[in-house]
C-alpha cells in the first residue's frame, strides 16, 4: 500500500519528540569530559557507538533508513543527498591520482555508486555521472591532474552542487527550502569571496566558483573581491539580503563570530521549520533539517569539552538557538 503524506507526517510528530530539547542540552553541557557526553547520548538511544562520531555516525543512518521507509516520494530528499554525491566524487577523483584507497571515506545515502563513481575516474567516462555533474567532474578532473590546484578543483565541482541546490529548491516549490539554501549559496559565496579577497586571488578562479543566488549579483561580488579586502567588507556591510549587513558586523568582531552567525542562522531556521511545518512535504524535510541541526548542537558541545572552552559561554549559544 502506498504511503500518504497524511500518515507520513503523523508518523514525524512523533518521532520528533525524540529530538534534543533544551532540558535535553542542558544535560549534555553538564558533561565533564567526551567520554561522558557519549554516555549521556547513549543513554538517550541517540546511536551506537564509543565515540561522538561513532553515535553521530550511527544516528544518521537510523533517520535515513527511517525516512527511505517513511516517505511517499524519497525524492524529496535528493537535495540532500547530491552534497553526499559531490563529496564522494572529490575523495574518488584525489584518491585516485594519489594512488590511495577512498572507498572508506564515502558518504551514504548517494545517488551514484561508488562502483560508478571508481568507472568515471578511472576511466573518465563522466558520462555515468548526473547530467549536472558530468561536465564540471571532468573540469575538475583536468584541473587537478593537470595543475595540482586541489583547491580550484574543490570550488568546480561545488559550484556545481550549489547551481543544482538551487535549481531542485525551485522544482520543490518551497518557499521556507528555497530561503533555507539561497542562504547557504548566499553565504558560501560571501566565505568564498572574503578568502579570496585576503589571498589577492585573481578573477577566474571566483568565475569558476561564486554561484548566482537571488539577492547576490556575482558581478559585483567579483568587482568588489577584485578591488581588495576592505572594499569588499565595506561593500557587504551595507547589504541587507539575508541579513548580511549583521553577518559582516559579527565578522568584524572577529571571523569565528561570523562562521557563528552564520551557522545559528541556520539551525534556527531548521528547528523553526520543524516547529511550524505542517502539510506535504515540508514536515519531512523540516524534521530531517531538525536532525542535522542536532548534529551541529552536538559537535559545538563536544568542541567546548575538548578546547576547555567556558561553559557558560557554550550554554548562552544554545540558549540563543533554543530559544
Amino acid at each position: 500500500m502506498a504511503l500518504s503524506y497524511e500518515y507520513s507526517i503523523g508518523s514525524v510528530r512523533a518521532r520528533e519528540k525524540s529530538l534534543l530539547n533544551r532540558a535535553d542540552v542542558e544535560q549534555l553541557l553538564a558533561s565533564k569530559d567526551i567520554a561522558q557526553l557519549c554516555a549521556v547520548l547513549s543513554d538517550k538511544g541517540y546511536g551506537d557507538g564509543k565515540t561522538v562520531d561513532e553515535l553521530i555516525d550511527s544516528h544518521t543512518k537510523n533517520v535515513w533508513a527511517y525516512l527511505k521507509s517513511t516517505a511517499p516520494d524519497f525524492e524529496i530528499f535528493n537535495i540532500f543527498i547530491i552534497q553526499n554525491d559531490v563529496h564522494n566524487f572529490k575523495v574518488a577523483l584525489k584518491g585516485t591520482l594519489a594512488e590511495r584507497n577512498w572507498e572508506s571515506l564515502i558518504l551514504t545515502p548517494g545517488s551514484v555508486e561508488p562502483k560508478t563513481l571508481k568507472e568515471a575516474v578511472e576511466k573518465r567516462r563522466y558520462s555515468l555521472l548526473p547530467e549536472w555533474m558530468s561536465k564540471p567532474a571532468e573540469q575538475a578532473y583536468e584541473t587537478l591532474a593537470h595543475t595540482g590546484d586541489a583547491r580550484l578543483s574543490d570550488a568546480i565541482i561545488d559550484k556545481a552542487v550549489m547551481k543544482q541546490t538551487i535549481n531542485l529548491a525551485k522544482e520543490l516549490r518551497s518557499e521556507f527550502i528555497k530561503n533555507y539554501f539561497n542562504n547557504l549559496v548566499f553565504y558560501n559565496d560571501i566565505k568564498i569571496a572574503i578568502r579570496a579577497s585576503r589571498t589577492k586571488t585573481g578573477k577566474d578562479y571566483l568565475v569558476k566558483a561564486l554561484c548566482e543566488v537571488d539577492g547576490l549579483s556575482r558581478r559585483s561580488l567579483i568587482d568588489d573581491t577584485l578591488k581588495g579586502y576592505d572594499k569588499l567588507i565595506e561593500s557587504l556591510s551595507k547589504k541587507s539580503d539575508y541579513d548580511c549587513d549583521k553577518a559582516i558586523e559579527q565578522f568584524k568582531t572577529s571571523p569565528s563570530a561570523f562562521e557563528k552567525f552564520v551557522d545559528d542562522r541556520l539551525i534556527i531556521m531548521a528547528r523553526e521549520s520543524c516547529k511550524r511545518a505542517s502539510e506535504g512535504m515540508e514536515p519531512l524535510i523540516g524534521y530531517y533539517l531538525g536532525t542535522e541541526a542536532e548534529k551541529k548542537v552536538i559537535h559545538i558541545i563536544a568542541s567546548g569539552i575538548r578546547t576547555g572552552s567556558d561553559r557558560e559561554i557554550i550554554s548562552e549559544r544554545l540558549r540563543e538557538i533554543y530559544g
